[in-house]
This record gives structure tokens, sequence and C-alpha cells, in this order.
């Protein structure tokens, strides 16, 4: 039944896609309308869904068939009706009658309804992986992420689940599924109907996620179109009238908020609301809320803090955020207030690539967190992991990995391939942690919270690197007390019309520590970060950029057919060493210092130290 459906799907998709000149997007929402409309007809056993084979030659033939379309444009009236909060009053269906022909035609002998069948979601749920895929997934979280996140917060059969910016639904059908699969006597309806809640500032994705549990059990969900970030008293309003169950708070949060290219929320109103709308200031190390609004501040760091008010004391939560968050000297304060606030369950590093196949290539972390009362303050110790593989290929197609053995065969499970993933291995290390306290294996460690400092990103706490400082603590020393440290910008900037040779990152051969290009410029032209002047004899090392603590970390030597070039600010200058300057040359690139320029470095998008 599902590849029936899923190809169904598929078929109509395409169709639309190929002869509407629709975007992938808009041909996804033309299709979604059609579904609510079968939905309806069903429902309301109007029997107007279908179409004759006498009324689709016509509309083959490319004659009118008025009989035909009225049904349709009635039925989506209707619909229309039934769900005002998610369509439009004059909202219309943007096919040709001859696509509209094809897709009733499609579909008529389909009951979307039979609660006797439930793999319905299931075809919906594949169909829209690819689309999402397709789309670059403006609203999808890659299936394993997702599923990870859901496995680590475990939520029960009975507790009340929320996602406030749930794009198409992701993590709560995950976590649907998930009480489902554990539990031998759940009512899905009641499961969908009074305790899953999901919230999308945008209408045409608050669709797709209403489908999905439509499909799974035919019963009207709690999925709405609202902005989260708006009035808490209105949001909870909202939620309360669907549901005593959310009266306290939820029990479970799993969200991915919208960050990157989002923009920041500069609309006083809103930011008047947060705590962290206001700016802090730093006293004798505690963080302190002025009474300033910041000018601007980033989506996701205001849904860390509603995602907390939406939570009930003990309440459990997962959310994807930028590296940045747990890394940057600037968000401090940020982390300083989710530690007042809540319990930090564990921090999970995902790889650079996790998102590449969704249109994003900033890097992420899961932080989990349980909300604590007032007065709770007792020790425990933070869960740290790390994912290496995905299970996927980093690319734009987002293509399966499988395991393989030695030869090269792909390794199969009661005749399945096994992906190679690493998501599996940290969820039974965490398990072991939940039970023990502590874990130590190759990608898993525990931290006692009072050794949790100002960050809170994995490689910083890395044991590996942390054994290697605690090693070498009392015989090091700083890298300004043996070299100088050029900070001064080069006077040739102020002559605008003078030629100069520029270096940018990529112009070094990190592997032989040589320039090996420079480009050729008129002050004027330079890009901004342009600044520094090279000596013969200097040394230059990167930082900034995604090599920045890796084995392509560029490091390289000035010799006179460089000097007097103008590099980026993305290196920093070492000129006039104490000590034997190829020396210092080979200890820029070895695991001793990589390893300390990967712990140190901070940002999701561009690293730097």
């Amino acid at each position: 039944m599902v590849l029936n459906l899923l190809k169904k799907f598929e078929e109509i998709h395409d169709y639309i896609y190929a002869n509407e000149g629709l975007s992938p997007q808009q041909t996804l929402n033309e299709f979604l309308k059609i579904l609510f409309i079968k939905i309806v007809d069903e429902n309301t056993n109007s029997h107007a869904f279908q179409i004759s084979s006498e009324e689709y030659n016509l509309l083959k033939k490319g004659e009118s068939c008025n009989t035909f379309i009225q049904r349709i444009k009635s039925l989506f009236d209707n619909t229309k009706d039934t769900y005002k909060d998610i369509f439009e009053e004059d909202e219309k269906i943007r096919l040709s009658n001859l696509s509209l022909g094809f897709i009733v035609n499609k579909l008529q002998e389909v009951s979307l309804t039979d609660s006797s069948n439930d793999s319905k979601g299931l075809a919906f749920q594949k169909f829209l992986s690819h689309k999402e895929k397709d789309g670059k997934g403006q609203f999808f979280t890659p299936e394993p992420v997702v599923d990870f996140c859901v496995k680590i917060i475990n939520p029960q059969y009975g507790e009340t689940v929320i996602d406030p910016c749930c794009g198409s639904g992701g993590f709560i059908y995950s976590a649907y599924h998930h009480i489902m699969d554990n539990n031998n006597n759940c009512d899905a309806k009641q499961l969908i109907g009074k305790w899953i809640f999901g919230i999308d500032i945008n209408k045409d994705i608050a669709k797709i996620a209403r489908m999905k549990f439509l499909l799974e059990a035919n019963i009207r969900n709690n999925i709405f179109c609202h902005n989260s970030l708006e009035d808490i008293d209105v949001i909870k309003l909202l939620l309360s009238e669907h549901s005593t169950n959310t009266h306290d708070g939820f029990d479970v949060l799993l969200t991915n908020p919208p960050f990157g290219a989002s923009g920041k929320i500069s609309d006083t109103a809103i930011l008047s609301q947060y705590d962290l709308g206001y700016k802090w200031h730093n006293k004798n190390n505690f963080w302190i809320q002025t009474k300033t609004l910041t000018g601007g501040q980033p989506t996701e760091i205001l849904f860390i803090e509603r995602c907390l008010q939406l939570l009930k004391e003990g309440g459990r939560m997962a959310i994807v955020l930028p590296n940045g968050h747990f890394e940057n000297p600037s968000l401090e304060y940020l982390r300083y207030y989710i530690k007042e606030k809540a319990q930090i369950i564990g921090v999970v590093n995902l790889p650079q690539e996790t998102f590449i196949p969704y249109g994003t290539g900033v890097k992420t972390s899961l932080l989990f967190l349980k909300k604590k009362s007032i007065k709770e303050n007792n020790p425990y110790s933070i869960f740290f992991g790390k994912i290496n593989k995905l299970g996927y290929q980093g690319n734009k197609n987002g293509t399966p990995l499988y395991k393989k053995t030695n030869n090269g065969t792909i390794v199969t499970k009661n005749g399945k391939p096994v992906l190679d993933e690493d998501f599996t291995s940290v969820i039974k290390d965490f398990q072991l942690f939940t039970k023990t306290g502590n874990i130590n294996s190759d990608s898993s460690f525990a931290l006692p919270f009072d050794e949790l400092s100002g960050r809170m990103d994995y490689d910083f706490y890395s044991p590996a690197n942390r054994k290697i400082f605690n090693q070498i603590s009392n015989h090091t020393v700083s890298l300004c007390d043996i070299v100088d440290i050029v900070k001064v910008k080069s006077n040739k900037l102020k002559h605008s019309d003078m030629t100069v040779e520029y270096i940018e990152l990529s112009d070094i051969n990190a592997y032989s520590f040589e320039i090996i290009n420079s480009t050729t410029y008129q002050v004027h032209e330079l890009p901004s970060r342009a600044t520094f002047e090279l000596n013969d004899g200097d040394i230059i090392t990167a930082i900034a950029g995604n090599s920045v603590g890796t084995k392509k970390h560029a490091t390289a030597i000035v010799t006179k057919d460089h000097s007097g070039a103008i590099c980026t600010n993305g290196f920093r200058v070492l000129r006039n060493p104490r000590i034997n300057r190829y020396f210092l040359l080979y200890y820029l690139h070895s695991p001793l210092f990589l390893k300390q320029m990967m712990m140190y470095r901070t940002g999701a998008a561009i690293p730097n130290v």
C-alpha cells in the first residue's frame, strides 16, 4: 500500500510540476489543496471528488466540462470553510482543468480516511522527504537528526509534546511514532487530538504538518498557524483552548528554530517580552540583565527563551542551534541564562555537512535541556556526544552511505543495507550515561556541571584535548612571548592608487608551508579584509575558515618573493621569532597546535579563533 500510494503521490506531483510552470514549493502547495479537498469529500460523504471517463475525455480533448469543475470548486469552498485557519477565504486552485482532472482520476479510488490502513502517513512522509530535499528543505530537518532527538528525549504516552516552529511536522510526527511503537495500547486519535501540538508561522508549511496527521488519523489535530514569538499569554490561550493538559506547560518540546539567513527580530514589542531581548552586562563573572533592549536579536535566541517558557517544571526539550551559540564569547550571557533556567542534559555535535543536502552549511549542535524549578540546584553531569557519520553524504542529494565489510561488500541486516552512521551508538552511550551517570567512549563523555566554564561545545571539553593540555600545562608559554604578533594595518592601505599583491587563505599550500599564489590589485580594489603587510621571514597562520585546526590548516613562511604583499586578516602574522623559525613553522602544523586551534575556534558558518 505504501509503495502504491507513494507512486501515485509522485506521479501527481511530477505531472503538476511538468505541466503547470510552478516552482517546486508552489507545486507541493497545489497538491496539498487537492489532498485536503479529498479528505473533506470523504468526511462529508459528498462523493463529489470523482470524474467520469466521459468528463475526463472532454478535458483531454481541450473542451470544457463545467459539471466537473463546479463540483471541485464547491468542494474547495467547503474545504476552506472547514479549515479557515490555514486557507485564505479568496484562495484558489492554481491548476488547469486538465491537471485537475488528471489528479482526481488518480485519487478517486483511493481512501485517505480509511482507519484500517495506517500506511498513508508513511507514504506521504516518504513523498515529502523527496520534495523537501528538492526544494532545499527550507522547513526540513534531516530524518536521522529528528529521530535521534526523539530517542534521546524519549516522550512517553500521556505526555504533552509541542514544536513551536514545527515546519512540516517532522519532530512531532517522529514523537508520535516513537510513542506508538513503544506502547501496545495507544489510542492514536487521542494522542494526536489531545497531546501533540505544533505551531508554525507559515500557512503553506502548516498545511503539510496538518496533512501528515490527517493521514495518520482522520481527526482534527493541533497544528496551528501562528507566530510563536508573540505574547506568551496569547500562545498559551490558543493551546489551552484545545487541551486542558497544557495548563502548566508541556512535558516535551522538540524543535529546530529558523536561523542563519532568517535575520534578526528588531520589533521592540516582541523584544521587550523577553529577558534575552535586552542587553546583558557581566559583573564579577555574573551576567545581569540591563534595561536596554538590543538593536535586534537572532530568532533562535528568542526561541530558546520561548521554549523554556512553554515547558512545565521538569519538562524536557531538544533544540537545534548553530555552533556559535555554544562557543562565541559574545554569547556567554546566553549560556549563563540557559544554565540558570535549565539543567543541561546533553550537547551533541553534528558534522559540518549535516544540513548541506537541505541548503545550508551552517555547523550545528543539539542541545538537550530539562527545565528546573527555582530552588533546584543539585550537582549533576552533562552528556557530550559527537556524530561523525550521518548515514548520508554531505552533498546536494544526501546520498545514503552504507556500512561495508573489508572487501567492500555492503553490510545487511534482515535483508536491508545498514546505514553507516553514529546516531545508534551515541544513543546507546546516552542510555548507559542515564543509568550510571558516566560514559567514556570514542564519541561520548560525561562532564560534571561544576567543570562547565563559559562554553558549552564538545571540542572544548573533549577528554583527548583536556588530557593533552593537563600533561603540558606546566611546560607552556604564550605565543606572544616568543614572537611579535603584527597588529597594525599596513600603511600601503592609505594609498588608494598603489598597486599591491594580495594573499588570501586559499593562496597557501598547507602541506608545503608555501605561498603559491597572489593577486595583483590597486589598493582601492582590495577586499575590506586586506590588512597586514608581510616581510621576508614572517610566518603566517590561519585563524579563520573551515580548515582551521584541521590537517588543511593554512600556515606558510614568507619569502622575499612575497615581501611587501598584503594579506587577509584571516591570518595572524608572526614576526621576529625568538626560537628557530623552522621549528615554529613545523610546530604550527603539529597535532598539539591543531588540537588547540580546533578547541578554541568558534563560529557556525565561518569558524575563527
